[in-house]
């Protein structure tokens, strides 16, 4: 059996197709939507128009069994702009959750319409942190209580720092239906479209990723008929079962955080790779005292380490992605690993390439300090930087580490 580590000639196909439109459509508006802190309707619909916002083509990334569609699809966007990115890509996470919870029919009735379709293209939030329950999962909130009479869930509580919240057509929600039981008492909900009680009275606004919405979501009394239960009643009641037993069930929420993690790695390695080349450029044209920078081992050397690192760092995302999509279990946490070392390398890089360029890195005439903005995140969500460490942790000492 031959190793190779070289793309397919499909897969340099996909990477080809997106960087054009991530140079074309995406690069060239990346400072007037990130100034105006909007979702950048027009470029989701440019996106979807040549097929590449739909849930057709997200299918098709998940079908290649190498697992590398996805990670190379989000570096590529994620080199245009990291939150024009993440406002195309953002629908993704919620996807997920349908994905890694969902029945067969569930996929079927929701996902196409977390994307809407061409002519009227729409957008999905996945909601799971709250205001004091981000890292610790097991301090969640939110309730869902089943009426049995009218065979619906009731829905209350506070959703923090959700992408797209209130604007989407489709969220999941994640809420306790068992508290005795922890995050094991958790399952996931789908509010539909125009659902009552349901409300994102503002959004945030953020130091990065600005073309992205981001809200708190507040639901009171949000009744959603049973089936908008994802994985359905039968096999919450058999997991809730298996848990007040003692057996093992894993909560829904990280579930679809190991699922996602590997793609999230991606986004900071396009961000990362993006302020590598920008400052790698500015170093062979900047001049000082009568010589490119770059002829100066301080800053070429700290480029040859921003390639490396860039680089390290994709391999850990290529592998944990390989892994995840042919259901290899993380051993060592190796979905963590990759975002851990991503989310670093794109804080440190960005950090680096505003250096390098000196004065002008810091001034909004160069896309760096924006980039530096976007990255920052990659150290916080999805899993703080500490948070993977301790996944990590505990899988290669198998001791519970507090």
């Amino acid at each position: 059996m031959s190793f190779s580590l070289e793309l397919t000639e499909e897969h340099q196909e996909l990477r080809d197709w997106l960087h054009g439109f991530a140079q074309k459509e995406i690069r060239p508006a990346a400072a007037e939507w990130d100034e105006r802190e909007e979702t950048p309707w027009p470029i989701i619909s440019e996106a979807a128009k040549v097929g590449l916002y739909g849930f057709e083509t997200l299918a098709t990334f998940w079908a290649d069994e190498t697992g590398l569609s996805l990670p190379i699809a989000n570096e590529e966007l994620f080199w245009g702009d990291g939150g024009i990115g993440m406002a195309i890509f953002g629908t993704t996470l919620a996807v997920a959750g349908i994905f890694s919870a969902g029945t067969p029919d569930q996929l079927a009735e929701w996902v196409p319409q977390c994307y809407g379709d061409v002519d009227e293209p729409q957008v999905a939030a996945f909601c799971s942190s709250e205001p004091e329950a981000g890292s610790d999962v097991a301090a969640m909130r939110t309730r869902a209580v089943y009426d049995e009479a009218t065979d619906e869930w009731v829905l209350n509580g506070q959703k923090a720092w959700a992408t797209n919240g209130g604007i989407a057509n489709v969220h999941v929600v994640q809420a306790v239906v068992d508290p005795e039981l922890g995050p094991r008492g958790q399952a996931a909900f789908v509010v539909p479209p125009g659902t009552p009680g349901l409300s994102a009275p503002s959004k945030i606004r953020k130091h990065g990723l600005r073309a992205s919405h981001t809200a708190d979501v507040f639901l009171d009394d949000v009744r959603v008929p049973g089936r908008c239960l994802l994985g359905g009643k039968e096999k919450l009641d058999e997991r809730l079962a298996r848990a007040r037993e003692g057996g093992k069930s894993s909560s829904q929420a990280m579930r679809t955080f190991e699922l996602s993690r590997p793609t999230v790695g991606s986004q900071a390695i396009g961000i990362a790779r993006a302020a590598y080349e920008h400052a790698l450029e500015y170093a062979t044209q900047r001049e000082t005292f009568g010589r490119p920078i770059i002829d100066n081992q301080g800053i070429a050397f700290t480029l040859a380490d921003m390639r490396t690192e860039i680089d390290a760092a994709r391999m850990l995302v290529w592998r944990a992605a390989w892994m995840g999509r042919n259901e290899i279990p993380f051993t060592a946490g190796e979905g963590s690993m990759s975002k851990l070392k991503a989310g670093r390398v794109a804080t440190w890089t960005t950090e680096r390439a505003i250096q390098i360029l000196g004065g002008s890195g810091y001034t909004r005439e160069y896309p760096v300090e924006r980039m530096h903005r976007d990255a920052k995140i990659y150290d916080i969500f999805e899993g703080t930087e500490q948070i993977q460490q301790l996944v990590v942790a505990r899988a290669i000492s198998g001791r519970h580490i507090p």
